[in-house]
């Protein structure tokens, strides 16, 4: 397809050199990340350390002011002409966006659907699925996330810990590359935490490969194949998780995880 750039890559994700400011302020200060297919990459790190706009980065909801991201060899929101990048059309970010699933902290689930319909509608409108496919395979995927008894029913019917595993089945919908959480459990109560994180560890023990912000230390020492410590914008420590998390070399490192263990 036009503006389409795929180049062979051990990597499911790549960042290189990411750099983003707001009003002059710097939130990324060059970013180099790699991830591997089938690879969870959990990133930890204090309020405004960057790590959400990261993830929106990753999918272009929000554009670089420098560096590349690439999924699955495939630049990411721009095409390469000569040595210039130059933004992609909207439908191809929005194909681009489909390969790349996201879990956001809030949900966002629409309202006048029901779980079904929210899982099956992204696999209609964005891919041209089938009406009586899409609906089956999303009956799959709630039966997949625990919530095969709950398809009729409404976002307001459901709990915040069963609205984020219909938010993470719709996610699968698009059978994606790759897919982010961005504190996919921040929003809900405490007592709700649990099935979300079961839900995501059943896709880690699939070979999914996912990026995942959280605030859940002791989760991503179980699941994770690499932490990430990300502080005012830069990359400070990563590794597997017995290491940045048990044994860490640096000393940022070691008063973030004071702070919140």
């Amino acid at each position: 397809m036009t503006g389409k750039a795929v180049e062979p890559s051990e990597y499911a994700i790549e960042l290189r050199g990411i750099r983003k400011s707001y009003a002059g302020a710097e939130v990324l200060r060059g970013v180099d990340l790699a991830v591997r297919p089938g690879e969870v990459t959990v990133i930890v790190g204090p309020s405004g350390s960057g790590k959400s706009t990261l993830l929106r980065i990753i999918n272009h909801l929000e554009k670089v002011d420098a560096g590349t991201v690439r999924v699955g060899g495939e630049l990411v929101g721009y095409r390469r002409k000569g040595d210039k990048l130059h933004e992609l059309h909207e439908r191809e970010i929005l194909r681009q966006r489909s390969r790349i699933g996201f879990v956001f902290q809030n949900f966002n689930l629409f309202p006048h659907l029901t779980a079904l319909e929210n899982v099956a509608l992204a696999p209609i409108a964005a891919q041209g699925r089938r009406r009586d496919e899409a609906e089956s395979a999303a009956a799959d995927l709630l039966e997949r996330v625990g919530l095969a008894d709950r398809a009729d029913a409404y976002p307001r019917q459901l709990s915040g810990g069963q609205q984020q595993r219909v938010a993470i089945a719709r996610a699968l919908a698009l059978r994606p590359k790759v897919i982010l959480f961005d504190e996919p459990t921040s929003a809900l109560d405490p007592e709700l935490v649990g099935e979300v994180l079961d839900a995501i560890r059943g896709l880690a023990r699939d070979g999914a490969t996912l990026v995942i912000v959280t605030h859940e230390v002791g989760f991503a020492r179980e699941v994770a194949d690499t932490v990430v410590l990300l502080d005012a914008g830069r990359i400070v420590e990563q590794g597997p998780p017995h290491k940045v998390l048990d044994d860490p070399d640096h000393a940022r490192t070691k008063a973030f995880l004071a702070h919140v263990l």
